[in-house]
């Protein structure tokens, strides 16, 4: 897979420390300038091109209910739809205020863990039966429902506030995750809901302990570490819009509520470098853990969900 462009040759200006101190205290930062706005358009008409985002991407209930499969459902090498189209991402790739800001946070030679194609769901593409089933599901990852020639996207519908440290037992949180919609995204769409500030408390367990306090405000506990108010910020912007923010930052969606699908790209991107890099600077001032053993007790023995709690919905 191609990697991010890095440069050894690289001299901070005032992004890097606007970035810097926007992940100290906000464990995120949003970018001003867009990646190319027409080269998302294209990448966008090319994914819509392979498939239609309608009832059709689903298995039958019989199908699903004769072998249900929860694990081993989202795009890997091989089965991957970005895979079809490396030569075209160097807008995203090669930006170079994306460039900076990574390398910044992370160092040169930082490397690429994962990158996909993520679609929010509308309602009218989810089946009846499905909708029923997953009704107040905290993470509706609806790979396990999709028939298998379509797994090369991860789908959801709605996932509630969580940190990308999820996936990733007992690793350091010494990656981050980099977010781009390919088309503008309205509160209708299902855009990214951010919990500013929720990254100081470190690594915790998910379902998250959070209560809405006001209109935009969340009080956030983990534990014996503590506990903070942060600031919901919902996520909405044209086509390239993106940002980025810390694995332990929380983060969710409500389900899609428009009549079409949100077609994005994520990232997750990893330093390498041995050296002193900004992220250390962020990471310095985390009261919680960067790493867990065990990242979520939601799920059943099979991976199944074991859980009916959705926080995100309330906001």
């Amino acid at each position: 897979m191609n990697a991010l462009r890095r440069s050894r040759d690289f001299e901070p200006s005032a992004l890097a420390q606007t970035v810097v101190d926007d992940f100290i205290r906000d464990g995120a930062h949003l970018f001003a300038d867009p990646v190319d706005p027409a080269a998302c358009a294209d990448l966008l008409a090319e994914i819509r091109a392979t498939r239609d985002f309608d009832e059709s991407l689903f298995l039958s209930q019989a199908a699903f209910d004769a072998g249900p499969q929860y694990t081993g459902v989202n795009p890997k090498p091989g089965r991957n739809l970005l895979e079809r189209f490396e030569v075209r991402l160097g807008f995203v790739e090669q930006a170079p205020q994306l460039v900076e800001a990574i390398t910044t946070l992370l160092g040169p030679d930082y490397e690429i863990l994962n990158k996909k194609v993520v679609c929010g769901v509308p309602s009218g593409s989810v089946p009846d039966w499905l909708r029923q089933r997953i009704q107040g599901n905290p993470v509706n990852n609806l790979g396990a429902y999709v028939r298998p020639q379509y797994r090369d996207v991860t789908y959801f519908y709605g996932i509630d506030f969580h940190q990308d440290l999820i996936d990733y037992k007992a690793r350091e949180a010494d990656f981050l995750t980099l977010y781009i919609y390919l088309h503008p995204v309205t509160r209708a769409d299902a855009p990214l809901y951010l919990l500013e500030g929720s990254h100081t408390l470190g690594g915790s367990v998910f379902p998250h302990n959070l209560s809405r306090i006001g209109d935009t405000d969340w009080l956030y506990v983990n534990g014996r570490h503590g506990e903070t108010v942060a600031r919901q910020k919902i996520l909405t912007g044209g086509a390239g819009f993106t940002a980025m923010w810390h694995a332990c930052t929380l983060h969710g969606t409500q389900p899609d509520a428009a009549d079409h699908e949100r077609i994005s790209l994520r990232y997750l991107v990893a330093r390498r470098h041995p050296g002193p890099v900004g992220l250390d600077a962020v990471n310095a001032r985390l009261r919680g853990p960067l790493s867990l053993t065990d990242t979520r007790a939601d799920l059943a023995a099979d991976g199944s969900a074991a859980v009916k709690r959705n926080t995100v919905n309330q906001a």
